[in-house]
């Protein structure tokens, strides 16, 4: 019946993906598009990939800072399953490559994956903050602001804030967390699966521990800056391999207004979609490049272009430290698989 479900889950997951690049590519000729695509100076992706991988870095450091409570890592480890864990994200449905990340760790330094994850989702909180954040600096750049995009910062701002609220308390406040969750655990969970349960929880909390250290929080905030400054910069650079198609374009588009591009984007492929984002990332940025009168053929070679310079780069980089930390396919695919079934690999713990 499992299978069953996660088949069913693939091909909506699919035909989601398929219909959301329809939406992106509706009303162009592809001859048109492909043209732009072929013409642009591919040259500024050099930097553009480099800055991209010093943001990766910024990320690398982060975690060091989530981590450290646990244990001291070394940064190459850290490296290792960062890389990992996004090619993960890049083949693999639902964001997978975070369970992913978490099992790497586990099996190189034997941290608990659910302390793992709960540093990812600390991660995730963070980068939801600074996507806010970025995307507020850069609205006074748009003259009439869309209903969807008013609507996204309002929802995001009230999520990521009330989701920090949460984790904060949960790490401050350990010992009230813990009755709580025990309480919902004896009330909710079978008897027999009561002690891995338990078990799962309380490394959970381990992995929160962080938050309770104010220099570790303003860190992984720095961190967390510094990275989607890389990355809207890797946005920028690649904008200008296109300028030749628009003398205009940087006008239009600034460093600001690529915050706001990248902070959307990123806001949307958040949500658990198709392997590499495939049609979210895509459609949102489109939509987010017409905010600044962007010629729509444009725009979609840009975001198509923009889209698989993010995707290509670190699922190399992935594959050659998956192999290299002697990570087999088939070992990599029941991680995979497992991470839609939650978190049956606790058991192992």
């Amino acid at each position: 019946m499992l299978k069953k479900w996660e088949t069913w889950l693939g091909v909506g997951v699919s035909i989601l993906s398929t219909f959301l690049l329809i939406i992106t590519l509706r009303n162009l000729h592809i001859a048109d598009l492909w043209q732009i695509i072929i013409n642009a100076q591919y040259s500024w992706l050099i930097p553009a990939v480099i800055v991209y991988f010093i943001g990766v870095w910024a990320r690398v450091w982060r975690w060091h800072y989530l981590l450290r409570p646990i244990k001291i890592i070394p940064l190459s480890k850290m490296w290792a399953a960062v890389v990992i864990g996004y090619m993960g994200n890049n083949i693999y449905p639902l964001r997978a490559g975070e369970f992913i990340r978490a099992y790497v760790l586990k099996r190189s330094e034997d941290i608990p994956v659910s302390a793992g994850l709960a540093t990812v989702l600390v991660e995730r909180i963070f980068d939801g903050v600074v996507m806010v954040i970025f995307v507020l600096i850069a609205l006074p750049t748009i003259p009439n602001m869309p209903t969807w995009l008013r609507q996204t910062v309002i929802f995001t701002s009230l999520l990521f804030s009330i989701a920090l609220l949460i984790f904060f308390a949960w790490a401050t406040m350990q010992k009230q967390a813990r009755k709580i969750y025990i309480y919902l655990i004896n009330l909710l969970v079978p008897s027999n699966l009561r002690n891995v349960i338990l078990s799962i929880a309380d490394s959970f909390t381990e992995g929160l521990n962080s938050l309770r250290s104010f220099r570790d929080v303003m860190m992984v905030f720095i961190t967390s800056v510094i990275a989607w400054l890389c990355e809207t910069t890797m946005y920028w650079l690649i904008l200008r391999a296109f300028y030749h198609l628009d003398n205009l374009l940087l006008e239009k588009v600034s460093f600001v207004s690529a915050m706001l591009v990248n902070g959307v984007v990123n806001l949307a492929t958040m949500i658990p979609s198709a392997p590499g984002y495939i049609g979210t990332f895509d459609v949102v940025g489109v939509q987010a490049m017409s905010l600044f009168n962007i010629e729509q053929s444009v725009a979609a070679a840009y975001i198509l272009v923009l889209h698989a310079t993010l995707w290509l780069p670190i699922t190399l980089f992935g594959l050659w430290y998956m192999f290299r930390e002697s990570i087999s396919w088939q070992e990599f695919s029941k991680v995979a698989q497992k991470s839609n079934k939650g978190l049956t690999l606790q058991k192992k713990e």
